[in-house]
């Protein structure tokens, strides 16, 4: 069952259409739609950091806080968890 170099060559045209056909080669055969979606990538990853970076803060802040032993951090500690209890 081998093919002959005619078919052959056919799969391999069908192929190579259907891999142009391909939504992330459309993006980056375009200038503008790769500049775009940098963007778009660039926004959500900075999104992502500073939501992350803000809880992980919040949280942190929150459980130190609860040490009753380090005055000067607890105290610290516990005005930060109060303006965010405010603030929510």
């Amino acid at each position: 069952m081998s093919m002959t170099e005619n078919e052959t060559l056919q799969t391999l045209t069908r192929e190579v259409e259907r891999l142009n056909n391909h939504r992330f080669i459309r993006v980056q055969n375009s200038f503008w739609r790769s500049i775009a979606f940098q963007f778009m990538r660039g926004l959500a990853f900075g999104l992502g950091s500073v939501m992350g970076a803000t809880i992980l803060v919040s949280l942190l802040a929150w459980w130190v806080s609860q040490f009753e032993f380090l005055p000067i951090v607890g105290d610290w500690a516990a005005q930060i968890a109060k303006q965010i209890e405010l603030s929510n």
